[in-house]
């Protein structure tokens, strides 16, 4: 009888043993479900969260912002190419040189300045002057083209520093999709707003106000906002580039 009584006992406890095992798994299950996860490691709340996928950093997540410089070409008593219909080449960078500051501004990754902003005229050297006091990462020059031939027309981006190329075809490369006109390149040209620039510096010839089909498109708003985007986005994509 006490032999009986024994086993009763011994199998009550190897029930009892069993059941906290089984009873522990499922604690250890609920924890292990209820911790954070990133890529494939469980962390606790008092750990710092380790991903195995690579974070691509965002623009707002860069560690500075940069200057870029906006320069209207021409203004004041310095009126630039007059286009066919009459009108002035330093009306036009205006104008465009606002959208593009515009939406410059909208951007975190970077702190705009201007080099003009109303119809003023405004030396070549105190233009990058303007940039180089400022420690501008970049200066953009947007201007209208003129040439004798009607029918010559295209975008086309200046640069002179060797620096400055990537950042010239980037934005260019964006440029000339916009406009829609004969893409004629990225080309290097000693203008001395170009050479008096100690960082990045490059001048947009967006097309040419001497040609009634580029000029007509020039001087609509739809053009100006897409052209104006595409610098935009040929500028933010050098820039994000770079932070990558």
């Amino acid at each position: 009888m006490k032999r009986v009584r024994r086993k009763q006992l011994q199998l009550r406890q190897a029930i009892f043993m069993i059941s906290i095992v089984v009873f522990m798994g499922m604690v250890w299950s609920i924890y292990a479900l209820s911790s954070p996860i990133s890529g494939n490691r469980i962390t606790t709340s008092a750990e710092s969260t380790v991903s195995l996928n690579k974070h691509m950093a965002t623009p707002q997540e860069v560690s500075k912002r940069y200057k870029i410089v906006i320069d209207a070409g021409h203004g004041g008593k310095d009126p630039g190419a007059e286009g066919v219909s009459g009108n002035l080449e330093r009306a036009y960078t205006l104008a465009l040189s606002t959208k593009v500051y515009d939406l410059l501004q909208q951007e975190p990754l970077f702190e705009v300045h201007r080099t003009r902003t109303d119809d003023t005229f405004v030396k070549l050297e105190d233009r990058t002057q303007i940039a180089n006091d400022l420690d501008a990462d970049a200066f953009v020059s947007i201007h209208g083209n003129t040439y004798s031939d009607p029918d010559v027309s295209g975008t086309e981006t200046y640069y002179y520093a060797d620096e400055s190329f990537l950042f010239a075809s980037e934005v260019h490369e964006h440029l000339a999709e916009a406009t829609g006109f004969r893409d004629r390149g990225v080309k290097k040209e000693g203008w001395n707003v170009l050479k008096l620039s100690n960082n990045l510096a490059i001048l947009l010839e967006m097309g040419y106000l001497t040609n009634p089909s580029d000029e007509a498109d020039m001087l609509s708003e739809m053009h100006q906002n897409r052209t104006a985007q595409a610098i935009v986005k040929g500028i933010k994509k050098y820039f994000v580039d770079r932070e990558g």
